[in-house]
């Protein structure tokens, strides 16, 4: 019985499918297939009940489930205890991405980690929609609060950013430039709508209140807020270090200087459920200590508190 195959009939249970865990893996269905076989050999255990569209797990196959959860992730741990922290590492991740503005900072650091160790590979993917992560496969993701949907995920603050209301010279000398806070209701905004769908109708303000906006353009898309509020369609409210060089430039102009910013926070993200490899402890080790903005604060999502 080989560890390699135990971990793969955990991507088996985690996707549901022998020919989704096949993709995610970039193997064979017949190869997938062979390996799951050959474990239920080795153990004399039926672990699926196979039919014509589905698959479903056995009771003894839930049991082996939950059991080897444990033991990979104590194999995991023993192996990042007794192996040197400059050791080569071998294997693949998938990381998933918000794709927040420092996007590239962050996959320069990534990049700088495979460089450490060229034997390891990593898939990175962007997406403004929600992923699960087991599901998927993804080991680590870099997430903002408001597009967390699951639950049993640990959260590791990495990013901070202040956001500011921004609008453009042509925009306010159509428009009238807002004094207060509450004047902004009478402009029009550009909404921001998250994967989960929520809608930026309210934004978060630095005292805990929030501020409601209204606009006839809403995007899920960071970057096209910013262009739109470039052109002159309306107020953004938008990450500070995004739009520097066009205050620098007289291209944009931040509002209510008065009015402390709202810091926003991206999280490097895991499953609390399953265990975290070798490789993926490793980056997340990196990460955090190669951040400007590390924190030893956790959060842990299924419980909605800090540690």
């Amino acid at each position: 019985m080989k560890t390699e195959d135990i971990a793969l009939f955990h991507r088996i249970v985690e996707t549901g499918s022998i020919l989704e865990a096949a993709n995610l893996l970039n193997l064979p269905k017949s190869t997938v297939s062979r390996r799951l076989q050959s474990l239920e050999e080795s153990l004399n255990l039926k672990l699926f009940h196979r039919q014509s569209r589905a698959i479903t797990l056995t009771s003894a196959g839930s049991h082996f489930y939950e059991k080897t959860l444990v033991m990979l992730a104590d194999l995991e741990q023993t192996l990042s205890h007794i192996t040197d922290n400059k050791a080569e590492l071998t294997g693949h991740l998938r990381i998933l991405m918000f794709p927040i503005p420092q996007i590239m900072d962050v996959v320069n650091k990534i990049f700088a980690f495979m460089d450490q160790n060229p034997k390891f590979s990593i898939e990175i993917i962007t997406s403004t929609e929600p992923l699960d992560m087991v599901r998927n496969n993804i080991d680590i993701a870099f997430m903002v609060n408001e597009t967390f949907t699951e639950l049993d995920m640990v959260a590791k603050p990495i990013i901070s950013e202040e956001m500011c209301f921004f609008a453009s010279p042509e925009y306010l000398d159509k428009a009238g430039m807002p004094v207060t806070i509450t004047d902004i209701e009478q402009h029009n905004s550009i909404l921001f709508r998250f994967p989960n769908g929520k809608t930026f109708s309210q934004v978060p303000l630095a005292n805990d209140a929030m501020q409601a906006v209204k606009g006839n353009l809403c995007t899920n898309s960071i970057q096209l807020a910013y262009e739109a509020t470039r052109l002159g369609r309306g107020i953004g409210y938008l990450p500070q270090g995004l739009c520097i060089e066009d205050i620098q430039q007289g291209k944009l102009v931040r509002l209510f200087d008065d009015l402390p910013p709202y810091i926003g926070v991206v999280f490097l993200v895991y499953p609390s459920r399953r265990f975290l490899s070798l490789a993926g402890q490793r980056l997340l080790d990196y990460m955090l200590t190669e951040s400007s903005t590390q924190t030893n604060e956790t959060l842990v999502i299924n419980s909605k508190t800090w540690i």
